[in-house]
């Protein structure tokens, strides 16, 4: 059996290179992509920011307030979307202009299989040049490729060499390539992971391809032993071209941190409401649902419960949701943001319907034609009475985070 050849292409701080590109006068100096700072009381997080904010210790995900106190002279601008997409829609297909096996990882990444297309296009090394330089003439922003026999190490490659990076792992090469990279490289370990795989004595991915499997898992159990294979090169995950979606979240970051319950609980509605809508149109529905909740300290927190069936029932997901902040002990703390997710998904073709879902039929009627309405004339057009306030007929739509 032929050897894969996997290239994962990311490209460079994305929304702010357009961001760049758009505006020549931005180039040179920092960017940052998310909310709203307002001065450095502003809420919400950075999306992403180019190269010259990252100096300053920005990075996505980080509160745009703090972004703000690191460089206030930043040049902070609000996501447009419909212009990523559009962008990452042309990207997307360069890609599949030299292979059909294209695994879309999010708008900006996805991962190739090339492993059948080297007599048309040449080497490895020169089909990921080909790409790039295909992406440049037809975009003018810059990615970065990783090239490996595997989709593990091809995604750490790709990330080594940023801004315009290129990097080949040829396949002998492949421990040698990962034993002295950090434990925090290795994909799916978190801050939590990485401090107990230090205690451990495990700071490298070769001091984890060298411990002995029995020890990992007796440590770490079964996700120990995913690590162990990892490092030591062992990853015979194909690329998918039918891309699956894992999950449909929501989440509200507040303009001030609220305690009032009726509040809290309105949202919580709000947003369980808006993800059966997208569940269904979709044709999702999934088992797993997560609360998360974040305080005004940032601190974080998911409740999570599962179901013997798919659903996508609003009225079963807003009351689940509502039984989870109900358990939940803030300490005292105002709440900062709500999110509502659904997870372990699966398509409802097909999908037979049981006694629970003859029980819920009526709830399902309902859900359809607010669907329908909403569809045709807007979300804020028709609401279900838990969603409305006393003093107000208006509800302020949510948007997929």
């Amino acid at each position: 059996m032929s050897q894969k050849i996997i290239l994962h292409i990311d490209m460079d701080a994305f929304f702010a290179a357009i961001e760049e590109l758009d505006h020549p006068d931005y180039r040179g100096k920092p960017v940052v992509v998310g909310a709203d700072p307002k001065g450095g009381t502003g809420r919400g997080v950075v999306s992403t920011c180019n190269y010259e904010a990252r100096k300053y210790g920005i990075h996505s995900a980080m509160p745009i307030s703090q972004a703000y106190r690191r460089c206030p002279y930043a040049i902070y601008v609000f996501p447009r979307m419909r212009r990523y997409v559009e962008m990452s829609k042309i990207i997307h297909k360069i890609f599949y202009e030299f292979t059909p096996l294209v695994e879309p990882i999010s708008i900006d990444e996805a991962f190739l299989d090339v492993s059948g297309c080297t007599r048309l296009f040449g080497s490895p090394e020169e089909i990921a040049k080909s790409i790039k330089k295909r992406i440049k003439a037809a975009t003018g922003l810059t990615g970065s490729v990783g090239v490996a026999p595997s989709k593990f190490v091809a995604k750490i490659a790709s990330d080594l060499e940023k801004p315009d990076g290129l990097v080949i792992v040829k396949p002998e090469k492949v421990k040698e390539f990962l034993s002295p990279l950090p434990i925090s490289k290795m994909w799916g370990v978190g801050k939590k992971t990485e401090e107990t795989l230090i205690k451990m004595g495990i700071d490298t991915i070769g001091r984890m391809a060298a411990m002995s499997r029995e020890k990992i898992v007796k440590q770490l159990g079964k996700i120990g032993l995913h690590f162990w294979y990892l490092a030591n090169g062992i990853d015979d995950r194909d690329v998918h071209t039918e891309s699956t979606r894992k999950s449909v979240s929501l989440e509200n970051t507040f303009l001030e941190d609220v305690d009032d319950e009726a509040t809290i609980e309105k949202m919580i509605r709000s947003l369980s409401d808006n993800v059966s809508r997208i569940l269904r149109k979709k044709n999702l529905k999934g088992k797993t649902l997560t609360l998360k909740i974040r305080l005004e300290d940032f601190s974080t927190f998911t409740r999570s419960r599962s179901f013997n069936e798919f659903i996508d029932s609003s009225a079963l997901i807003s009351k689940t949701a509502l039984q989870l902040y109900s358990k939940f002990d803030r300490k005292g703390k105002k709440v900062r943001l709500l999110g509502i997710g659904i997870s372990n998904l699966n398509t409802i073709v097909g999908d037979q319907m049981n006694f629970f879902d003859q029980q819920k039929e009526e709830e399902k009627k309902i859900d359809r034609v607010i669907d329908l309405i909403q569809n045709k004339f807007g979300a804020d057009l028709i609401k279900k009475a838990s969603l409305l306030d006393k003093h107000s007929r208006h509800i302020d739509s949510e948007e997929e985070k």
